[in-house]
């Protein structure tokens, strides 16, 4: 289960990185942008999931291993990138051009946000 926790939050990086990238370099945010944007946030909701499934079933709780910065963060993470594709998505619907030509600087912003959990899981099981 763990190689599957693995892959899917790896998917999530590519996913969500390709489609904040994207908007940044072209400019403008696209519906193919928005697709990405959910597509990454499937993959990030459901390797969590996963991994808290792996903690379950080695008896990790909540209650033992503590609501930690890694934690908070993905949590956090999740629910802006639900909000992120959210709007994403309002916008694209608005047709508002200023809104669109701006919105790639809120994706940076949740994308680095989102770098803090992915990356401190990462360290924190490679010591």
């Amino acid at each position: 289960m763990l190689i599957t926790a693995i892959i899917l939050i790896t998917s999530a990086l590519v996913f969500y990185t390709l489609g904040v990238w994207a908007e940044k370099i072209q400019g403008t945010l696209k519906t193919s942008h928005v697709i990405l944007f959910f597509i990454g946030l499937f993959f990030d909701t459901t390797g969590t999931l996963t991994m808290e499934a792996i903690a379950k079933s080695q008896q990790i709780s909540m209650a033992t291993a503590g609501f930690n910065l890694h934690s908070f963060t993905g949590l956090a993470a999740i629910l802006l990138m639900l909000v992120h594709a959210l709007w994403a998505l309002w916008v694209l619907q608005k047709k508002d051009l200023s809104k669109n030509k701006t919105f790639h600087k809120f994706s940076l912003l949740v994308w680095c946000i989102w770098l803090i959990p992915f990356f401190s899981g990462a360290i924190s099981k490679m010591m």
